[in-house]
């Protein structure tokens, strides 16, 4: 009898039958019909509405049959796959989709990421995937001279932003601690001094659930006054510089999540390093770090090599698919020695190669070198600053045409669009912020029932908002114009 488990073992080969399960011609089949269901919905996906067209429970009753006792052929799998998900698919990879600082996916980055899953290579381990490995290497240093970066910084690819600050975050907890006496990786938490973490006012939430998955907590953050564009005031910062006890930690942005201002870098590290110099800087630049890639742009972030650790997203700027967050740690000690895991006897560890696992917290993972590595080939420096500036051009053109239909949507643009966030009001003639806020949630809800664009709400200094993120390399003018447009007729249908 055999052993075994599958539910038809096979036997021994024949001529006949294909070397390997993979070069069944079914497979290739299968592969060339979904390569085509990919395209069509791409070249659809401009011209789909934006939103969503099934509910939850019309989602459910799609998906949701119970499982079968039977296999089901491949090719059937994936066509009941493609029917339960489309009512539910939104336009998130077209040009007028401006929610959430949400890119898209340039060509050669989305044909990287189709191979990426092909080829199936591990990237935690050096021995299990050496190309993969090996890629990573290679975009983090063009990544650190895009930046201007020190080139001996260390980095690791990360799920996101979220884990990129982890990453980073863990290095500053290790180092600041370190100089207290005390090695957190070996004794933890239980007796270690307390850390302070000095951050804006208008902080990503990203970054308080960092500390709260390390152990420092929400609780130690103390916050610095903002001014009306959400950059930290250097007097309020000088004041928590002061105040604060302990193991220092000051987190700065790059790139504020409602308004897209920057604080200012270059006269705020000169003044901590001044006034505490054992505190870790840290920059949250999860889509304005790329301001750095761009000669027109890059004055936004003088000053950003002098911090300690930055934490980015691909997938917000570079227009990479999702999984392609990077975290950047100038001591290269800290790094390592705060995410390098307790070896493994089974493991062969890279001597003079790069075990990926050790600069991110993840032993078996996704080799997400491939796309970002496609996506920068694809565009070279040029084109990067190119796509950078072409989105602060959009955003710019987005705040001017509503400005421009204030006598018939009376409708605000509440920031100075420096970046690529554009902030919408849409008060009532009663000058009531109470009626101004209840009118602007109506006219979020009536833009994204149009289907034309998508945009969220968002709250700003009290105040309920519109926020619209151009981050799409494929969104042109002529989305941005069909954008006003549908703004100006959801403001103009809501009294």
């Amino acid at each position: 009898m055999s052993n075994d488990p599958r539910p038809n073992p096979p036997h021994a080969q024949t001529p006949a039958e294909p070397s390997s399960a993979h070069a069944d011609p079914a497979t290739a089949d299968l592969l060339r019909q979904t390569a085509e269901t990919a395209a069509s919905w791409l070249a659809g996906v401009g011209e789909r509405p934006v939103r969503e067209s099934a509910t939850r429970a019309q989602l459910l009753a799609g998906f949701g049959a119970p499982l079968a006792d039977q296999p089901t052929a491949a090719d059937e799998v994936v066509a009941q796959l493609v029917a339960a998900a489309e009512p539910g698919l939104i336009g998130m990879p077209g040009p007028r989709y401006f929610g959430f600082v949400i890119g898209g996916s340039l060509p050669a980055a989305l044909a990287a990421d189709w191979l990426t899953a092909t080829w199936d290579q591990n990237a935690g381990i050096y021995a299990a995937g050496p190309a993969a490995s090996v890629v990573e290497e290679v975009v983090g240093a063009w990544l650190l001279d895009l930046f201007g970066l020190p080139e001996d910084t260390g980095f690791g690819f990360t799920t996101g932003c979220q884990m990129a600050h982890f990453t980073c975050l863990a290095a500053a907890r290790h180092e600041v601690l370190r100089r207290a006496g005390h090695n957190v990786e070996e004794d933890g938490l239980a007796d270690a001094p307390r850390i302070t973490v000095i951050v804006s006012a208008e902080v990503h939430a990203t970054l308080p659930t960092a500390l709260q998955y390390l152990g420092i907590g929400r609780g130690r953050l103390v916050k610095v006054e903002t001014d009306r564009q959400g950059r930290i005031e250097l007097q309020s910062l000088a004041e928590c510089l002061e105040k604060a006890e302990g193991p220092l930690i000051v987190a700065l942005q790059a790139g504020n999540v409602n308004t897209g201002a920057f604080d200012p870098i270059a006269d705020a590290i000169p003044m901590i390093r001044r006034r505490r110099p054992n505190a870790w800087i840290h920059v949250d630049g999860a889509f304005g770090l790329w301001a750095a890639a761009s000669p027109r742009l890059r004055h936004l972030v003088a000053g950003l090599g002098l911090a300690d650790s930055w934490a980015t997203d691909g997938h917000k700027a570079l227009n990479v698919p999702y999984d392609s967050g990077i975290a950047f740690v100038r001591n290269r000690d800290a790094h390592t020695a705060a995410l390098s895991p307790q070896a493994a006897a089974y493991i062969a560890y890279g001597d003079v190669e790069r075990d990926e696992f050790r600069w991110v917290p993840e032993y078996s993972r996704r080799a997400r070198g491939f796309a970002a590595w496609a996506a920068l080939r694809q565009l070279g420096r040029n084109g990067v600053a190119e796509m950078m500036d072409r989105q602060v051009a959009l955003a710019q053109r987005l705040a001017a045409g509503v400005r421009a239909a204030w006598g018939v949507a009376r409708a605000q643009v509440l920031n100075d669009v420096v970046f690529n966030q554009v902030l919408l009001r849409f008060p009532t003639a009663s000058g009531s912020d109470a009626d101004g806020d209840e009118r602007t949630r109506a006219v979020v809800r009536a833009v994204q029932a149009d289907g034309t664009a998508w945009m969220s709400g968002s709250q700003w200094h009290g105040l309920t908002v519109m926020r619209a993120s151009v981050s799409n390399w494929s969104t042109t003018e002529a989305d941005i114009d069909r954008t006003v447009e549908a703004i100006v007729r959801a403001a103009r249908s809501v009294a």
